[in-house]
Parts: structure tokens; sequence; C-alpha cells
């Protein structure tokens, strides 16, 4: 599938995964309720809403634990500030590995959506997959930021490499907050 674009609307079909810890809880693991695991869909997570997700590779991957994901846990305050709803950070993993690295990175998982695509449905939806099969990782996600009105993409940044068009600087940048 070709990449989408500025002006595309994104896919409203796609169910993503989220770990809500409970109050109290020492681990995401031990005693689970069912209300716990929440899955999301596409629809509500974007429509009517101005949301920035994040993608990237994997959790606790280097360039993604020390600069990628923590610029828009230190940003929050000014996404909120440019008009933001929601600040969603996405990879190809699950909701466990997913909730447990945002606690480690101090996510408040009140502010910021630790969201799992589990199987790279929303990933190769949007034509944004990376295919680490042969370093023994499977199907990823390229690492890239976009802001969505209503559902509709109005910035793409996608990295290959370094940390640039996908930094939350630079979505603040795109927002006129920097």
């Amino acid at each position: 599938m070709a990449p989408i674009k500025v002006g595309d609307k994104l896919p409203y079909n796609i169910i993503l995964r989220r770990l809500v810890p409970k109050e109290g809880e020492g681990t995401f693991c031990r005693g689970l309720s069912a209300g716990a695991n929440e899955q999301i869909k596409t629809e509500d997570l974007f429509k009517g809403k101005k949301v920035v997700l994040a993608a990237l590779p994997g959790a606790f991957t280097p360039t993604c634990s020390n600069s990628h994901v923590p610029g828009f846990i230190d940003h929050y305050d000014q996404l909120k500030a440019a008009g933001v709803d929601t600040v969603g950070i996405v990879s190809v993993n699950d909701q466990f590995t997913m909730a447990a690295w945002g606690k480690v990175l101090g996510a408040d998982p009140e502010k910021i959506q630790m969201l799992a695509d589990g199987s790279a449905d929303f990933t190769q939806a949007i034509g944004l997959e990376l295919d680490l099969v042969k370093g023994g990782l499977g199907i990823r996600s390229k690492r890239y930021a976009l802001v969505a009105d209503d559902g509709v993409v109005t910035y793409l940044g996608v990295d290959a490499a370094s940390l640039k068009e996908s930094a939350a600087e630079a979505v603040l940048e795109f927002l006129g907050k920097k």
C-alpha cells in the first residue's frame, strides 16, 4: 500500500489496544481486570479531535527511548496549548510492553496514550510499515509523527535514520508553538 500523505483520511476500522493501570497496582501484569485492557477504535481516537500520533519501530529501542518519546512527554503541555486533544505513541508491540515502557519513561497514562498495534494492522493500513523480518524483528512501524484533524492528516514527518521530522519539536513548529 502507498504511504499515507497529508490530506488523506486515516482508517476508522482498526482496533488499537491500551493497558490502563489500576490505581495502586505495583505491576501491569498482576490483577488486571477486563476494563484495564482497553480496545480503542481508530474512529474514537481521531473523529472530531486534533491528535498527535508518534510511531516508532519498537519499545525500549535506543532512539525511541532516549529522544523520540521523551520529546512528546516533555512537550505535552505545549502540544495541548496548541489545541491538541490527544497525544498518542504507537508501536507494533503488545499493550503490556507499551504500558511498561510508558511507565519506565515516566509517561502519565492520563496524558500520553501508549498504544499497541500488535498485529501491525494500523501501520500497514497507512502504508508506514518497516520490514525487519531478516533482522528477526518482524514487521514494524517506520518512525513518524503525524497530526490529524478530525481524522485527516495535516502533518506527516517520517524519519528513516535520524530524528528530525518526527520529533516533537517539528510537530510544535508545524503547530506554530515552537
